[in-house]
C-alpha cells in the first residue's frame, strides 16, 4: 500500500508536469504569434511614415511649384493687360490715322476739282 501513495505522487506529478508543459508550449505558440502580429503591424506602420514623408515631401514640392506658377501666371497677367493697353492706344492711333486721311482724301479730291475746274477756264480764255 506505500507504492500506491509513492505512484499516486508521481502520477499527479507527471499529469501536472503534463498540464505546465501544454500550457508552456501554448503560451509560446501565443507569444510567436503576437509576436508575428507585433511586427507585422510595425512594418505597416513603417510603411505608412514612409508614404506619409514621400507625400508630405511632394506636398511642399507642389506648393513650391503652384505658386511659381501662380507668379507667372500673375507676371502674364500683368503683361498681357499692358499688351491690351498698347492695343487700344495703336487702334486709337489707326483710327487717328484714318480719319485724318481721309480729311486729306476730301481735300485732294476738293483740290483735284478746282483744279479741273481751273484747267477748263483757262482754256476757255486762252480761245
Amino acid at each position: 500500500m506505500e507504492g500506491l501513495p509513492k505512484n499516486r505522487q508521481v502520477v499527479i506529478l507527471l499529469v501536472l508536469c503534463i498540464s505546465f508543459f501544454i500550457l508552456n508550449i501554448g503560451s509560446c505558440i501565443s507569444s510567436y504569434s503576437q509576436g508575428s502580429l507585433r511586427k507585422k503591424e510595425m512594418a505597416q506602420r513603417l510603411d505608412a511614415e514612409e508614404k506619409l514623408v514621400r507625400l508630405s515631401q511632394e506636398k511642399v514640392s507642389l506648393t513650391g511649384k503652384l505658386n511659381a506658377k501662380e507668379k507667372e501666371l500673375e507676371e502674364e497677367r500683368v503683361a498681357f493687360q499692358a499688351t491690351k493697353k498698347a492695343l487700344l492706344q495703336e487702334q486709337m492711333v489707326c483710327q487717328t490715322l484714318k480719319d485724318e486721311l481721309q480729311k486729306v482724301t476730301k481735300v485732294k479730291e476738293t483740290l483735284e476739282t478746282d483744279l479741273k475746274k481751273a484747267l477748263k477756264e483757262s482754256k476757255k480764255v486762252k480761245r
